[in-house]
């Protein structure tokens, strides 16, 4: 368990895991709910690790093992999944129905404004360990079988029942109670338990996986990694709105990062005159080194961002993200492009209330488009050169987000090389990794020659670049 939980991130040294050890030996294993709260307290250390944790610890200590006993299967085999010819249209419809109505009367069987109640979580977790069991299932032999929580949920559809348990909700409290101030309450906490009953049968589609393919490889392969491990090019909806609450934090431990480097920087090198000086009071020995004091000035910093459809969410949180650091800077500008270029600093300082979506809000608020919707680095950094050269000086620090990719055109490297002889320096943060760079259509590789270019692929990365790169 450790060494997957490792794989996903998680920082577990030795000591952790002796106390992991130590743990066990003290509760047992009699009680899975306190062996779970013991190896967490134990193990985790950041933020944002319990759900890669909770989903580990599933597939490691699982509530039992095969299917949950007396199960209804719509076949012999029990793959209603599969559409087999052999399981009727009307038996496995008849299934899902009996499902949803037990799923309904499970969410409004005691009151949903008390979440503490254990009761509910219990038949929620019977119930998606039989609709995996029933509705689940795939393949057709070894090899290609398994089970499917998309497929269960694609089949059970439990966000449809909200208005019915609202409604069967409403009508225990009585009419005198219909339009109570806590019926926003109430459906909210239905919407959590649906989210709740979401996960619970991803988790058992993952147990019943585990034991045919093996515990390691699905714990290593099935898990959600952390949020600060989510591949920018490949996060979701809902990761993205993930790692923009992210944001804030972040920028807090960047910031003391930031500040803790200008404070080193500010003592300059030893000034050998006056240590040695110093060293006449105490025989010789220079115990309190002298430094020549520097007074840096704050840097400036230029984002100069891709926003199209392939690296918008990454461009939008590192917009973000600068923006919340802003007072580690004496001046913050942006500019946005596809395939012309724009400042919208503007537009990025009206954007920090409302985080959500910010790219997109800049492709239709700002002339980042020419004549077409597709990526031109040469064109947007040609017109960066020409028209906004004046942002750049020799305390900036430029910061260039994009993948690279010309679809074809031509890179003008010759407009990144007059930039970067004006700016104290230029790195490029590329959300592509490095094997990909110079395929296809990307000039990743002509403009690594002439800036500094590091794979940029999640905030865990961005993290360390943004605190160990940028000019103090």
């Amino acid at each position: 368990m450790v060494r997957a939980l490792r794989g996903h991130g998680l920082r577990i040294g030795p000591a952790e895991t002796v106390d992991a050890a130590a743990v066990l030996q003290a509760l047992g294993l009699t009680d899975r709910a306190y062996v779970r709260a013991g190896l967490a307290a134990a193990l985790l250390r950041g933020e944002g690790q319990r759900p890669v944790f909770d989903a580990v610890f599933d597939l490691y200590f699982p509530l039992g093992v095969g299917a949950p006993t007396g199960t209804a299967r719509p076949g012999e085999e029990g793959r209603a999944g599969t559409g087999a010819p052999d399981v009727p249209a009307d038996r496995i419809a008849g299934l899902v129905a009996d499902l949803r109505d037990r799923l309904a009367a499970a969410l409004a069987a005691t009151d949903p404004s008390d979440p503490s109640d254990p009761a509910a979580s219990g038949r929620l977790a019977r119930i998606a360990r039989e609709a995996v069991e029933v509705l689940g299932r795939y393949g057709t032999g070894p090899g290609s079988d398994g089970w499917s929580a998309y497929q269960t949920l694609g089949r059970l559809q439990p966000e449809t029942l909200l208005a019915r348990v609202l409604a069967a909700v409403r009508a225990g409290r009585g009419a005198d109670h219909a339009a109570d101030v806590t019926d926003r309450l109430v459906e909210d906490e239905i919407r959590r338990r649906i989210r709740a009953f979401r996960g619970m049968v991803a988790g058992e589609a993952r147990r019943r996986v585990a034991e045919l393919r093996g515990t390691e490889r699905i714990a290593e392969r099935a898990v959600a990694p952390t949020p600060d491990r989510i591949d920018f090019l490949t996060a979701g909806t809902d990761q993205l709105a993930e790692l923009r609450r992210t944001v804030h934090p972040l920028a807090r431990k960047l910031a003391t990062r930031l500040a803790a480097r200008r404070r080193r920087a500010a003592r300059g090198r030893i000034d050998l005159r006056r240590t040695l000086r110093r060293s006449l009071g105490t025989g010789g020995v220079p115990l309190r080194p002298a430094y020549r004091r520097r007074r840096p000035a704050r840097p400036e910093i230029v984002l100069l961002c891709d926003v199209s459809g392939s690296v918008a969410g990454f461009a939008d949180f590192t917009m973000l993200l600068v923006r919340a650091m802003r007072d580690q800077f004496s001046r913050v500008r942006v500019f946005a492009f596809v395939n012309r270029t724009a400042e919208v600093t503007d537009l990025v300082a009206a954007g920090t209330a409302d985080p959500a979506g910010l790219a997109q809000r800049i492709l239709t608020g700002a002339a980042v488009t020419g004549y077409h919707g597709s990526s031109d680095y040469g064109s947007a950094l040609g017109e960066f050169a020409a028209r906004h050269l004046d942002a750049v000086g020799p305390r900036t620090a430029v910061l260039v987000l994009g993948d690279a990719r010309t679809n074809g055109w031509d890179p003008d490297v010759d407009a990144l090389r007059l930039v970067a002889d004006r700016a104290r320096r230029v790195i490029w943060l590329n959300p592509e990794q490095a094997s990909l760079w110079g395929s296809g259509d990307s000039a990743a590789q002509e403009y690594a020659a002439v800036v500094d270019m590091y794979a940029c692929r999640n905030t865990r990365r961005l993290g360390e670049l943004v605190g160990g790169l940028l000019p103090v």
